[in-house]
């Protein structure tokens, strides 16, 4: 059976606790009140962002003078009187430090009443706007916030991500700035803007520590302002999902799909790994399921090429590595043929994900020092009539077997008639890294049975061989003992 690919799209953006907005206060008028010492970390914080701070306190505390005096601002104007209705007028933030109910609801509705946003320091209750935590790399910064559920958490994410970003990036991100101009200059297509950005993103990451130079800049604008010459050409990128699991996508998968106009997905693919798509791309199911209607190879091929053509860039993305049963040779022959430039992005295939969900390696240096995949079906449905039986029956092997649903009977009864022994470990996993992953443990001659009693649904893998037995008895068995492992450590301790 078959079935014509579909427009579908990617899921709008989910309920906001808070909408992260930044707010540009160069040279505007910030109003802060309140003699404690909160008030003078919001004024730092103001300030740094441009703000002309007007603070003011009747009775200012001496941690409030001691902050004040340590950072020795012309932003910020310390007032020794109580804050009144007519300063809020004309400021663009109003912010009160106090512990007072009365006072927070007054300076609420006075602000309000002024038709400015405001915000009571650790007052949830009296604020139009919150204060989250900051991952600072001006001109780059990050909020954090979590709707004041769990500061805790919030700074725990802070402080992760403080961690991952070098303070090289501050750099890079003022070179952004400056440079945009420049860009704008060569009156570039939206496709060739994005493509400027996405090289100096690229150079950015991989040197996040150096000094953007002008040599980059030059070289990138020149760049740029070449392929301006020529017609504008679209691409595609055979991309990598992974078994499931979004966090399992290689960094170099999400910034494909953050880049993709059009995005040919398979029905195997988690629906997960298209959040990390941008919004304004299109999505496409070119569905290929094992056993069930899909969409033609040829139909798939012909979208990529077209898209292409148009200059829109392709992401066929495909479960697993697309190099393993991906059909990825006709893909890429399909756009060699038209001239469409085409690359590979691998993904962790899902016997990788399979083996590290279930604790057993592949390979094994006593018992499993080679690994073979094989895939369950032909393009008829049936088992494959070519299937070499006495690699499959070497049992110094692991065998990975491939969308067997419907074949694993007969692969089974096959194997045994060709000397596989019937007690051979294997384990079937449904569904792998995902949320409804289900795992099938037996023997080879018990599989079978044992998988259709789980009832189990959804796309299912095969592992067997002797490594595929307990850890412990892996063990053992590279030990030669028949001990226990503690017996084992005593005795060579």
């Amino acid at each position: 059976m078959s079935r014509k690919p579909t427009e579908t799209s990617i899921a709008r953006i989910q309920p906001l606790a808070r909408l992260p907005v930044f707010f540009a206060l160069e040279g505007r008028r910030v109003v802060i009140a309140g003699g404690s010492e909160a008030a003078a970390w919001k004024a730092e914080l103001l300030a740094a962002a441009g703000a002309r701070v007007e603070l003011y306190a009747e009775h200012p505390s001496d941690e409030l003078l001691t902050v004040l005096q340590s950072l020795a601002s012309d932003h910020i104007e310390l007032r020794r009187r109580p804050w009144s209705f007519d300063i809020l007028q004309g400021a663009a933030l109003a912010i009160l430090a106090t512990e007072n109910d009365a006072e927070a609801q007054a300076f609420r509705c006075s602000a309000q009443a002024n038709g400015v946003p405001c915000n009571v320091v650790d007052r949830p209750a009296f604020c139009d706007f919150s204060f989250g935590g900051i991952v600072n790399r001006s001109p780059l910064i990050i909020g954090i916030s979590t709707d004041g559920a769990a500061p805790v958490f919030g700074q725990a994410i802070r402080a992760k991500i403080e961690a991952m970003l070098p303070q090289g990036l501050t750099q890079w991100a003022e070179a952004a700035r400056q440079w945009r101009p420049s860009v704008q200059a060569l009156k570039l297509s939206f496709q060739r803007r994005r493509a400027f950005w996405e090289r100096f993103t690229e150079l950015a990451l991989a040197n996040p520590n150096d000094t953007p130079s002008e040599a980059e800049r030059d070289a990138l604008l020149a760049k740029s302002a070449h392929d301006a010459a020529s017609p504008e050409r679209g691409s595609a990128v055979l991309v990598g999902a992974g078994p499931g699991d979004p966090e399992l996508l290689t960094l170099k998968a999400v910034r494909a799909l953050q880049s993709a106009d059009i995005i040919l997905y398979d029905d195997l693919v988690s629906r997960a790994v298209l959040d990390f798509a941008r919004r304004e791309a299109k999505t496409m199911l070119v569905g290929k399921t094992g056993h069930g209607p899909s969409c033609k190879q040829e139909d798939i091929n012909r979208l990529m090429v077209s898209f292409a053509q148009q200059g829109k860039r392709v992401v066929r993305l495909k479960s697993g590595d697309p190099m393993v049963f991906g059909r990825a040779t006709e893909e890429l022959e399909a756009c060699r043929l038209a001239g469409v430039p085409v690359e590979v992005i691998p993904g962790i295939t899902t016997a990788q994900g399979v083996a590290s969900r279930i604790g057993r390696s592949l390979t094994h240096r006593a018992i499993a020092r080679r690994v073979q995949f094989l895939t369950g079906h032909d393009t008829s449905g049936k088992l494959p009539g070519d299937i070499d039986w006495s690699a499959i029956a070497d049992q110094n092997a692991t065998t990975v077997v491939y969308m067997p649903a419907k074949t694993i009977r007969a692969l089974t009864e096959a194997a045994l008639r060709h000397g596989l022994p019937a007690d051979i470990p294997a384990i079937a996993v449904y569904n792998a890294t995902r949320t409804n992953e289900l795992v099938v443990e037996a023997t080879i001659a018990s599989l079978p049975d044992r998988m259709e009693a789980s009832g189990a649904s959804g796309p299912v893998i095969v592992l067997i061989g002797k490594a595929m037995q307990g850890a412990e008895a892996n063990w053992l068995h590279l030990w030669g003992s028949s001990t226990s492992p503690e017996e084992t450590i005593r005795a060579i301790g």
